[in-house]
Formats: structure tokens, C-alpha cells, sequence
């Protein structure tokens, strides 16, 4: 097989990143600039102070994805850069980089959908999905089920109606007094904790793929006003981390079920917390569906996955023009 290398640059929150991905599955470097200990001092993402990190970082972050694999840009095919959604300062940082570079090498270039890069982290993995299967997406700001038929061929089975897994989790984690970023501290702390200590509520939302998040806050938020501390930090965070896990396991297991998929996949963030992959993992070895779950420096937002995204168009002769635009929100 001819090699296809996509140059992939991913700037739609925080992390400036790029990365080389060569037909699509296989990873010749990625590189991240985060600025997480920046935006720790004031508990979240200042959206101004990350676009202009992301003029700081990106160029030499590209730089530094050509020299980990040794390549020059007569190496590479094409260009997908996240145009949507995201901050929409970081992202047109972001995509004037990609449509600069494109034009300068004489390069086709496409825009991607950010979720569809979280997606498209699973066929990184080393025993990609086979099609067609369900999808979890679980990050910061969205919460997705989707069936994949084909490439170009998925239906959104599933989204959240308010609050995203992730947004639950920063959220909740401020209310326990955690630091940011709120989701990998509360499965640091919830190890150590009871996960049937709390009875929080599951919103199930009967007869739908559909999650709410957003009475589970409220919840977290009384129960700490009303116990005073009483209850071990470890234990509230446990069982808030299990109402949270749990109402997305059994959604998903039960789509792919009602679906007759036999394959799961997870991308996203929330992807990364050790709760969640453990009880995936557990529910489909019981109904004997094969799991796909990226590693967790593929969970969180990367380049790699925005190159495998964009590998199937640019493989094809596709190509967006310059005056491609960038969108701050947009459904999947």
C-alpha cells in the first residue's frame, strides 16, 4: 500500500497539537503543548489567554511533529486541521495555520469535526472497530451515541439534553473542593472510595439514548451542603464517578443491543477514566461484544486523531477551499 501521510493540528480548547498519521492508522509522531497549568490558576479555560498561547505554541509544535518522524513536507499528502466546534479564537488560529500551509506547500487541506477526531482515535488502536458499531463519545462538552454504518454513513442514536459527562465532572469537582482539571482528579480520588456509599439519582430518561447530567450536579451540590463533611471525600467522589459511569455503560450497551451492533467504541476524554473503562469493558465481555478504547493519550484531545479523521476524505481527492470557515458549535 502507497503510504498516505496526513499532517493533522488540533487547536480547538487548550492543547496546541500536531501530529503525522500515515494512511490512516498508523501514528509517525504527535506532539501536545498543553496549557493546563496555566488555565489551573483560575479553575478553567480563559478562552483568550489559550488563543493566544496557540500562536506561541502551534508553529513549533508542527515543527517538532516533522522532526520526531523525519519527514519534509514533500512527505506529506494532505492537511486536516479542527475547525469546529470549539472556542471559535483558538480554532481560527488553528485553521489560519492550516490554510497558510496549505496554500504556501500546495497541499489540499479538509476541516474537521472535533468529535468525529474522537471517534476516529479507535482506529488508531491496535484492533480498530469493525463496522458497522456504536460509538460513545464523552469529553468536556458533548456527550454522543452514534451508529457507524460506514465512513461517511453514522446516525445519531443519542446525545445529552443539558450537562455533558465531562462538564458533570469539573462541575461536581468543584463543588468536592478538587482542583482542575476537575475529571482525572476525581478518579484519582474516587479510587480510594466506597461507589455504593452515596445513593445519587441515574436519570435513565425511559424509552431514549438520551443522557441528562444536570439534576445529578444538583444532587452533588445538596448532598454536600446537608452532610457538612461527614462523609469521606473518596466516597462522595466514588459514588458520584458510579451514577455517572453507570447511566453511560447501560445506555450504550443497551443501544448496541436494541441496534444488533456487535462492536463498541468509546472516544472522548471521559474515555480515560479508569471507571469507565473498566465497567465497559466488564458489560461487553458479558454480552460478548467486542470494545474498542483508545489509550488515554488518544481519549484527550490530540492531532493524531484529527489526521485519521481527515484521512478518508483527502485519500479520496477530497479537499475544502481557503475560504473554509471555523464554527464555534455544530451538532455531529
Amino acid at each position: 500500500m502507497t503510504p498516505f501521510r496526513v499532517l493533522g493540528i488540533e487547536t480547538s480548547c487548550d492543547e496546541s497539537a500536531a501530529a503525522i498519521v500515515e494512511n490512516g492508522d498508523t501514528i509517525l509522531s504527535n506532539v501536545i503543548a498543553s496549557q493546563a497549568e496555566i488555565h489551573a490558576r483560575w479553575g478553567g479555560v480563559i478562552p483568550e489567554v489559550a488563543s493566544r498561547k496557540h500562536v506561541e505554541n502551534l508553529l513549533p509544535v508542527i515543527h517538532s511533529a516533522f522532526e520526531q518522524c523525519g519527514l519534509n513536507w514533500e512527505d506529506i499528502d494532505g492537511i486536516a486541521v479542527t475547525n469546529r466546534p470549539g472556542l471559535v479564537g483558538a480554532l481560527l488560529v488553528g485553521v489560519s495555520a492550516a490554510k497558510a500551509l496549505a496554500y504556501a506547500y500546495n497541499k489540499p487541506f479538509v476541516g474537521v469535526h472535533h468529535l468525529l477526531g474522537h471517534l476516529y482515535a479507535n482506529f488508531l488502536s491496535p484492533n480498530p472497530p469493525d463496522f458497522p458499531f456504536v460509538c460513545l463519545i464523552v469529553s468536556g462538552g458533548h456527550t454522543e451515541l452514534l451508529m457507524m454504518k460506514d465512513h461517511n454513513a453514522r446516525i445519531r442514536l443519542g446525545h445529552t439534553l443539558d450537562d455533558a459527562a465531562g462538564e458533570c465532572f469539573d462541575k461536581c469537582a468543584r463543588l468536592m473542593g478538587l482542583p482542575y482539571p476537575g475529571g482525572p482528579n476525581v478518579d484519582r480520588v474516587a479510587i480510594d472510595g466506597d461507589p455504593q456509599a452515596v445513593a445519587f439519582p441515574r436519570a435513565w430518561l425511559g424509552g431514549s439514548y438520551d443522557f441528562s447530567f444536570s439534576g445529578l450536579k444538583t444532587a452533588v451540590s445538596r448532598f454536600l451542603q446537608d452532610d457538612g463533611g461527614k462523609t469521606p471525600l473518596p466516597d462522595v467522589a466514588a459514588s458520584f464517578q458510579e451514577a455517572v459511569v453507570e447511566t453511560l455503560v447501560r445506555k450504550t450497551i443497551k443501544a448496541a443491543e436494541e441496534t444488533g451492533m456487535r462492536s463498541v467504541a468509546v472516544g472522548g476524554g471521559v474515555a480515560a477514566n479508569r471507571r469507565l473503562s473498566s465497567q465497559i469493558r466488564l458489560a461487553c465481555e458479558e454480552k460478548g461484544l467486542q470494545l474498542v478504547i483508545p489509550p488515554p493519550d488518544l481519549c484527550t484531545d490530540n492531532a493524531a486523531m484529527i489526521a485519521a479523521a481527515g484521512y478518508p476524505r483527502l485519500s479520496k481527492g477530497e479537499s475544502d477551499p481557503l475560504s473554509l470557515d471555523t464554527m464555534a458549535v455544530e451538532s455531529l
